[in-house]
């Protein structure tokens, strides 16, 4: 099995390259621990002046993989306390270097909730976001229920969150949550560049100036108030009806819950 996550380090950027795509770069309890630590150990590397965080494959991440979620409802051997995506989103709220993205193709759930702790964020043209947190009946994850309505305001926020709209690459932009949408092919070299020139900025004055602009407190507080409605909603009957509604491809039927 090739590596699902691929590190590599060079000219100040570290590069985090998600690299499952015959799974569409779905994310296990394997990625977010590999993610979450390789984040973490960069705060402390002289060497790393900015991250970068790209994907292999037609799609940028389809999100958390939902076998790993219907195991837990079923209160099966993957059950376990804390969410498995703890240590990613630790770890992008507490992030001292910057944060890049490049996304192309679809960036669902905490495809999209990711990009609300990134510093930069370049898209597709037609990448597609969404989070179908409330469709799936969960509750969103990585602060985002702080974050993205502060971005784009209640209602574009609940409109994503709950009725699941998607939005391209260039609503995203003009709503405030990417820099710039570019024809797929340019979306990673014009992210590397922008990484480059961020490593080529004096640290500590970059450091300290992402730390001004972030209450990391109330994000952590956040994410910890979400972990507790997110976990509880995961093993509900909402829950299994919507897991099994996935996987037998047919619409979920909420009416009698």
């Amino acid at each position: 099995m090739s590596e699902r996550v691929l590190i590599d380090k060079a000219a100040g950027v570290l590069t985090i390259t998600l690299n499952r795509p015959e799974k569409k770069n779905a994310l296990t309890v394997e990625e977010y621990a590999r993610l979450g630590g390789t984040i973490d150990a960069a705060n402390d590397d002289p060497e790393v002046r900015a991250i970068l965080i790209q994907a292999n494959g037609d799609m940028f991440t389809a999100g958390h993989d939902l076998s790993e979620f219907a195991a837990i409802n079923a209160g099966g051997a993957a059950n376990r306390d804390r969410p498995a995506g703890e240590p990613f989103l630790l770890a992008l709220a507490n992030a001292r270097k910057p944060l890049v993205a490049a996304v192309h193709g679809r960036a669902v759930g905490i495809g999209l909730t990711m990009l609300l702790h990134c510093d930069l964020v370049y898209v597709a043209e037609d990448a597609f976001l969404s989070s179908p947190f409330v469709g799936l009946a969960l509750v969103p994850e990585a602060a985002s229920s702080l974050l993205l309505p502060a971005r784009i305001g209640h209602v574009r926020a609940f409109d994503l969150f709950v009725l699941g709209t998607p939005i391209d690459g260039r609503i995203a932009v003009e709503w405030g949550i990417a820099n710039a949408a570019l024809p797929a092919a340019e979306v990673q070299a014009k992210a590397r560049a922008a990484a480059e020139a961020l490593a080529a900025k004096p640290a500590a004055a970059v450091r300290v100036t992402k730390a001004l602009m972030r209450d990391i407190p109330a994000m952590i507080q956040r994410i910890d108030q979400e972990f507790g409605h997110f976990y509880a909603q995961l093993r509900s009957p909402e829950a299994k009806e919507a897991f099994c509604a996935f996987f037998e491809k047919r619409p979920a039927d909420f009416s009698k819950l």
